[in-house]
């Protein structure tokens, strides 16, 4: 297999020396799915659906988040040093039904709540942030689906995550003359003599290793957005493990190659649709990462005052005998419950105006009132992330830096994960709202 490949890429050479254009002879989608090296020895495997849970409720959605953060904390610390990557881990996350949570009623899932949602991330990110955040895709491209997708594409993906499988996508692309913003690209769906083809190189891909569809953001030959769902193991599609962040080490949001990609017509959503039309689908998105990094402040806390129980001593002008009677490192503790509670309260207050602005037609001022209040949430919850897992150290002392301890993991993982999207911006969507009335852009990080 692995000669067959290097012959591939020398015919590609050649070609290119004599000025010829290489294009594979694909022409119907029994060509997408080829063999290729596994990434890390490890390809995603299909669920059993019969093993899948069907979860009916919002509270069976939130039973099943604890019960698999029971799991999850048990080893995140040593996934995050020696960045093993967690594919037993997501396949218990894909078995315990998870991923259909947010799938609507009529095409047979629970369609929990906003808020559910937000408490359901928040569970699974107290105990690992990566595994936390490695899914938040999955929601973020459902999104997309309810709004833009056809009731075809609806009926068949919606089938698939129902059955288990995952979603993560190609990421935005790095910064270049051709790409200024995360919203420019150079990745391209053409029409061709043989079909579709999808070919460009995206990065900080979450999710997109584990996954069983990669869909990615492309322009079609008309300059218009599109979003196309690429199965995992189609042929011309390369998953790269390259992610070396400090922090969220086993997200793997590496780099997702597309090289002439043959795409079925029905796996194309128009996301330029989305452009002119009222939505949810950005709020959703930011409640998620807003609700990852309450879990991370969340983790951290839990630490610090096992910490302090077990291993910190008071210091001497305390006049007490342990650690947990100082006067001073109790109201720092009872600080930051306090901060990390009124995150929450926030957080949970704007996923409870994002179902009450869903239960109606959405217009462009209940657009702008959702993106808002997720805005407000996630500044919040980005302060309360990083003075967490940065208190921790002040409340636990010099010997909770010891590298066997690896508590810095949750700063890493939070500094890391809240530079997703600049919290400034939200800070000017906010007052900009209230001073001038002006609504907020519609995209993926509004």
């Amino acid at each position: 297999m692995l000669q067959s490949l290097i012959s591939l890429a020398d015919a590609r050479r050649r070609q290119k020396r004599r000025g010829v254009s290489f294009r594979p002879a694909m022409t119907n989608l029994s060509d997408i799915h080829a063999i290729k090296p596994p990434a890390n020895g490890h390809e995603p495997t299909l669920p059993d659906p019969s093993r899948v849970r069907r979860i009916r409720t919002d509270a069976e959605a939130i039973d099943a988040a604890h019960a698999l953060a029971s799991a999850f904390r048990e080893g995140a610390s040593a996934r995050d040093r020696e960045r093993l990557l967690p594919w037993e881990e997501l396949d218990r996350w894909s078995e315990s039904g998870l991923g259909g949570i947010t799938v609507p009623r009529a095409y047979g899932g629970a369609d929990v709540s906003y808020a559910t949602l937000a408490e359901v991330f928040a569970i699974l990110s107290a105990a690992d942030a990566s595994l936390g955040q490695i899914p938040q895709n999955h929601f973020g491209l459902l999104g997309v689906l309810r709004e833009a997708g056809s009731d075809a594409q609806k009926r068949r993906f919606y089938a698939e995550v129902l059955a288990g499988q995952r979603l993560g996508n190609g990421g935005p692309e790095r910064r270049s003359a051709a790409t200024p913003t995360v919203l420019d690209g150079t990745t391209r769906l053409r029409r061709t003599p043989q079909g579709l083809r999808l070919s460009g190189t995206r990065h900080y891909s979450t999710g997109a290793l584990f996954a069983h569809r990669v869909p990615a953001r492309a322009l079609d030959d008309d300059g218009r957005a599109v979003q196309v769902w690429v199965p995992r193991d189609a042929a011309g599609l390369t998953v790269v493990d390259d992610w070396s962040s400090f922090g969220q080490r086993t997200t793997a949001s590496g780099t997702v190659v597309f090289d002439h990609v043959s795409i079925a017509e029905d796996d194309v959503i128009p996301l330029w649709q989305l452009a002119d039309r009222p939505g949810l689908y950005g709020p959703n998105s930011q409640l998620v990462q807003a609700a990852i990094d309450l879990g991370i402040a969340q983790g951290a806390f839990d630490d610090a005052v096992a910490f302090v129980r077990q291993y910190a001593r008071p210091w001497i002008d305390a006049g007490v005998e342990r650690a947990t009677d100082d006067p001073y490192l109790i109201a720092d503790v009872g600080r930051l419950a306090i901060d990390i509670e009124g995150a929450r309260a926030v957080l949970h207050e704007a996923a409870l105006t994002l179902d009450e602005i869903a239960a109606q037609p959405v217009t462009e001022a209940s657009s702008a009132r959702a993106s808002v209040a997720v805005a407000e949430a996630k500044v919040l919850t980005t302060e309360v992330a990083l003075q967490a897992s940065e208190k921790l150290f002040e409340l636990a002392g010099s010997s909770a830096t010891r590298a066997k301890h690896n508590l810095d993991r949750h700063w890493r993982n939070a500094r890391t994960h809240t530079l997703h999207d600049p919290v400034r911006w939200k800070l000017h969507l906010i007052g900009n709202y209230h001073l001038n009335n002006a609504l907020p852009k519609r995209h993926s990080w509004n």
